[in-house]
């Protein structure tokens, strides 16, 4: 049994232009409006939410930085290097101040 009742000649007002359609071929959009089938519209993709994606921030086992000490020869030779002979170059590269 239906509740509602069928008739094949039946009359629907179009929610959106106002003009009269069979109501059989009327379809309902994503918003609850009647509309006649040349006039439904899909829902637009651009009005779902879009999923979260997150970048990750951590690491997961992190390490401190080694902080290595600097090592400048001046003129000496290298103690690891067997048979060091300094040759002598000439040049400027920038300029150093030392204050003590």
């Amino acid at each position: 049994m239906s509740r509602y009742a069928v008739g094949k000649h039946a009359l629907g007002i179009s929610d959106r232009s106002g003009f009269a359609y069979l109501l059989k071929d009327m379809k309902k959009e994503w918003t609850g409006a009647l509309v006649g089938r040349e006039e439904w519209e899909p829902k637009q993709p651009q009005l779902n939410p879009r999923h979260k994606v997150s970048d990750a921030e951590a690491l997961k086992n992190p390490r401190p930085d080694r902080v290595e000490p600097m090592v400048v020869y001046v003129d000496t030779p290298i103690p690891e290097i067997e048979d060091f002979k300094p040759t002598l170059a000439v040049g400027q590269v920038g300029v150093v101040t030392v204050t003590t």
